[in-house]
Order: C-alpha cells, then sequence, then structure tokens
C-alpha cells in the first residue's frame, strides 16, 4: 500500500514538472524527502539551528538621514510635494473663546473640569484613604448643608472649603432622572 502511494505521488509530481517545462521551458526542481521511521535518526532536534540569525533579518542597519526623513514627510518639491494643510474645521467654543476642532471637546474647558476632577480625588483620598470604598461617597463643597440626614445615610461625606464651580450644578449629582417603580407592571411606551 505504501509502495503505490509513493508511486502515484511520483508521477504526480511527474506530470507536473513536464507542465511546467510546456509552459516556461525549464522546469522547476521538485523534491520530496523521504524519511524511514524503521531507522531513526540520531541528531536531536535544535530550534537554533531554524532560526539561526533570522531574529535580526528585519533591523535596519543605518539610520535614516534628516533629508531622507523629511522627503518621506513633505514629498519632494520637484516630483511630488505634500505641504502642510490648513485644518478649515476650527471652532471657537462658546464659554471660554478658546478654538478647537469641530466634533472635539474645547480642551480648555476639559482641563479645568479635570484639575477639579483631581482636586476632588485628592480629598477623597485624603479624608478616606486608599481604602476600598464600599459606600456611596458625597462631596460637599463650602456652605452646602442643605442635603437631608436621609440623603446623607449610608453614604461617606468629603467636605471641600470652597465654593462650587459654576459649571458643575447640584443636579449632576443626581443619580437618575427616571422615578423607581413600586410594581411589577410592564408599561409600553412609545405607542403615541
Amino acid at each position: 500500500m505504501p509502495r503505490i502511494l509513493l508511486l502515484s505521488i511520483k508521477t504526480i509530481i511527474g506530470n507536473l514538472e513536464n507542465l511546467f517545462a510546456m509552459v516556461k521551458g525549464s522546469p522547476p526542481a521538485l523534491a520530496m524527502i523521504m524519511s524511514d521511521r524503521n531507522n531513526p535518526t540520531t541528531q536531536t532536534f535544535s530550534l537554533k539551528d531554524v532560526i539561526g540569525d533570522g531574529f535580526l533579518w528585519a533591523v535596519p542597519k543605518h539610520r535614516r538621514s534628516v533629508e531622507k526623513r523629511l522627503n518621506r514627510k513633505f514629498g519632494f518639491p520637484e516630483y511630488v510635494w505634500k505641504p502642510l494643510k490648513e485644518k478649515r474645521n476650527l471652532r471657537s467654543c462658546l464659554k471660554c473663546g478658546h478654538e478647537h476642532e469641530l466634533g472635539v471637546l474645547c480642551s480648555f474647558c476639559y482641563d479645568i473640569v479635570r484639575k477639579e476632577t483631581h482636586q476632588m480625588q485628592e480629598k477623597i483620598q485624603e479624608s478616606l484613604g486608599v481604602a476600598p470604598i464600599d459606600q456611596e461617597v458625597v462631596v460637599l463643597y463650602d456652605g452646602e448643608n442643605d442635603l437631608s440626614p436621609e440623603a446623607l445615610k449610608g453614604s461617606r461625606v468629603v467636605e471641600i472649603q470652597k465654593p462650587r464651580p459654576m459649571w458643575f450644578t447640584k443636579n449632576l449629582l443626581q443619580k437618575s432622572t427616571q422615578q423607581s417603580a413600586d410594581t411589577k407592571e410592564v408599561k409600553p411606551s412609545d405607542l403615541g
């Protein structure tokens, strides 16, 4: 059985060589490796023999010069010139007046919010430590004591000794705008 299989593979390879010979002229060299399972080899498999110095093949040997880097970035003036393009999607912020790209948050306003958030996080860490927080944390600014004791029950209170910023309104602290349902009935919506 194995002999018949080997003969059929040899005939297929021969037919392929003849087919390539008619198309191009000289046939490509096709080879088949045969191994005897009865005669094991004494050589051991080594990964170093297979890979060799292959890890260093794709490393550049020389640094690109400044001229070549600039030509890749801007093009060559006589052939292909890619000058910098001006941005036309700039808008001015309605709150602070700084320019920003259309569809992107104003970086100046975002920086103010980021700094305030960082101050809040530092104050929370200073008063509560780095232990895991398993309760809700309520941040109270200077002069805010109008929250009821029921709202503060079961939560940790952190006080910051400065007035609340104008952009940070109290309604941002509300959990949701929907009222909790007392019944388990499911009501259809958007039937208008």
